[in-house]
Formats: structure tokens, C-alpha cells, sequence
């Protein structure tokens, strides 16, 4: 069951224990309204179908996921999150894949003083 955010640093992690736990509904919950992401393929997807879409793929492959939170820059509502990752999935003869990177998250602060993410960017895979 997803809870208050109140600190911005806390999304990458909640992210990763949502995601890693299949809890797909509690990892949309993350979002704000209209969030868009891109994904590790470099496409970019927004709406609540098209994440909803994406997290159940990565959920259904396997994702595992390990973030590391590097900085988080903080103004008034907003937040940039620098955030190291590995993401583990199955791959199609059931090897297990492996691509890291450094994204760049934005997180907005709602007239309820809780923190959600509006851009997912995990480019820079390797």
C-alpha cells in the first residue's frame, strides 16, 4: 500500500521496493498526474496505459531493480534526483540481462505536500 512522500530522496528507493515486489498499482502511485518516462529502450511513454504498460512488462520479465541515490537538488516544489541503476530481467532463451546507467529523475511536490515523480530518465544504460 503506498504511503505519504514527503522527502524527495525516498522515490528512487520506493521505486525500486515496489517495483521489486511486483507491486505495479504501487509503483503508478509514484507518478504525478501526466508523468511521462522514458524508457531504457530510449522511447518516451507518458499516460497512466502506457506506464502501467511498461512497469507490468518489467515486472512480468523479472525486474530486479537496484537504485542508488547520488544527489538530490531541491527548490521550492521541485526536485532533480541523480540516481545510479541496475536493472536485472530475463532475457528470451531465460538468460538474466543486466544494463546499468545514471538517470535524472524530476519529482514535484502536490498541494498536499507529497512528492511524485513527473519524468522517469533512465538513459545512459551501458
Amino acid at each position: 500500500m503506498f504511503t505519504s512522500v514527503t522527502d524527495p530522496a525516498k522515490l528512487p528507493i520506493l521505486f525500486q521496493d515496489a517495483l521489486n515486489a511486483g507491486a505495479v498499482e504501487d509503483v503508478l502511485a509514484l507518478f504525478a498526474p501526466g508523468a511521462g518516462m522514458r524508457t531504457v529502450a530510449g522511447e518516451f511513454i507518458s499516460g497512466d496505459d502506457a506506464l502501467r504498460a511498461e512497469i507490468s512488462g518489467t515486472v512480468a520479465a523479472g525486474g530486479k531493480l537496484t537504485n542508488v541515490q547520488r544527489h538530490t537538488l531541491l527548490g521550492a516544489d521541485t526536485a532533480l534526483l541523480v540516481t545510479d541503476w541496475t536493472m536485472e530481467i530475463d532475457g528470451p532463451e531465460g538468460e538474466r540481462i543486466t544494463a546499468t546507467g545514471t538517470t535524472a529523475n524530476i519529482a514535484r511536490q502536490d498541494a498536499g505536500g507529497d512528492w511524485r515523480f513527473t519524468m522517469l530518465n533512465p538513459l545512459g544504460t551501458a
